[in-house]
């Protein structure tokens, strides 16, 4: 992105004593820069969506609408098939969970919590996690479950 060397054209004068001689050229090629900045916008559109958190979960397929999103990053509590516990990836004991999830409270300025539970987990077993997270001091807990699920309308 240099600059190059430019003739200058003759204008038409009578005696013309600088033949040949060349003057510097201003201009910055932008095609090059334009090109780095489109393959790199690929690249982020490509990888954002493999940047979510996630352990292999079989969720409940439901009918329900998608939550919006939240300002800040969501936390995420996972109840696997084995019954395991996690928040967001790391697993925790069940009798670490509340004092844990009070020491995170007291830091997120949101409440909010999306729990994942595989669908193979006994009803009881979602019932006193959320039991634990309402101690915690979440209080606006949302399910995460798969679309296409029953209606319960005659649909699927």
């Amino acid at each position: 992105m240099g600059a190059g060397v430019m003739k200058k054209s003759g204008g038409g004068g009578r005696r013309r004593r600088h033949r040949g001689q060349s003057a510097a050229m201003s201009e910055i090629n932008v095609t090059p820069f334009v090109d780095v900045m489109l393959v790199l916008l690929i690249i982020f559109m490509v990888a954002a969506p493999l940047m979510t958190v996630g352990v292999p979960i079989e969720l409940p397929d439901t009918a329900a609408n998608a939550m919006p999103t939240p300002d800040e990053e969501p936390l995420t509590i996972t109840l696997t098939a084995d019954g395991l516990v996690l928040i967001q990836t790391t697993e925790v004991a069940d009798n670490d969970l509340l004092p844990k999830l009070t020491a995170i409270a007291a830091e997120r300025t949101s409440n909010k919590v999306y729990l994942r539970a595989d669908g193979a987990v006994p009803y009881k077993r979602v019932a006193q996690l959320m039991g634990a997270l309402n101690a915690g001091g979440f209080n606006d807990i949302g399910l995460v479950t798969d679309i296409d699920g029953p209606t319960f309308g005659g649909g699927n």
